[in-house]
């Protein structure tokens, strides 16, 4: 059964959705922000023998297909990973591998995958938000959720999540993230 939970930020609706898709996962959530949308999935596994850290994957997954192009002639596949998936994935790598409970020596995968692309508003806070909303469903010893926001200096006006368009004008561009009150592994 799918639930759906939606609020009003700024001008734009972000909403949250799980139950619907990816129901092998761990954990699975859809969040949509605008027209743009993203799959996050959490899955675990039991640790290796002798490990003694955390293996985090986090993965974005950048279709093309989300921007309405699709591959043709010569290069019929998807390439490399581009450089704002990987900003991407290690925006989300950095709050939330702190709220894993220290000890905790599974391996833990999260994909994030762009479904859709409105060329408006950028999929790396909806990403992150996804991200963070898989590892809870998932079950896993999280200290979570972590909750994230882009803030954007526009005219001397602080914008919450402004578009791409915005940003070209922004004298400042922060995101946020916030998690668990006291963090539960060193990052140091």
């Amino acid at each position: 059964m799918a639930t759906t939970l939606s609020r009003e930020f700024g001008n734009t609706t972000l909403s949250f959705e799980t139950g619907r898709m990816a129901r092998l996962a761990d954990g699975a959530a859809v969040v949509t922000y605008g027209e743009t949308q993203v799959l996050a999935t959490c899955v675990s596994s039991n640790p290796r023998e002798g490990i003694d850290f955390f293996p985090l994957t986090i993965d974005v997954e950048e279709r093309m297909y989300a921007a309405g192009k699709i591959p043709g002639s010569f290069f019929r596949r998807e390439g490399r990973p581009s450089e704002t998936a990987i900003l991407t994935a290690r925006l989300v790598d950095r709050p939330l591998r702190p709220t894993f409970r220290d000890g905790y020596h599974d391996e833990v995968q999260v994909i994030i995958t762009v479904l859709g692309a409105d060329m408006a508003n950028p999929y790396d806070i909806p990403g992150m938000n996804a991200a963070s909303l898989a590892t809870c469903l998932a079950g896993l010893p999280f200290d979570g959720p972590v909750g994230a926001v882009r803030m954007g200096m526009i005219g001397g006006e602080w914008i919450t999540n402004p578009t791409f368009q915005q940003l070209d004008d922004a004298t400042f561009d922060i995101v946020v993230a916030d998690g668990a009150t006291t963090p539960a592994r060193s990052t140091s």
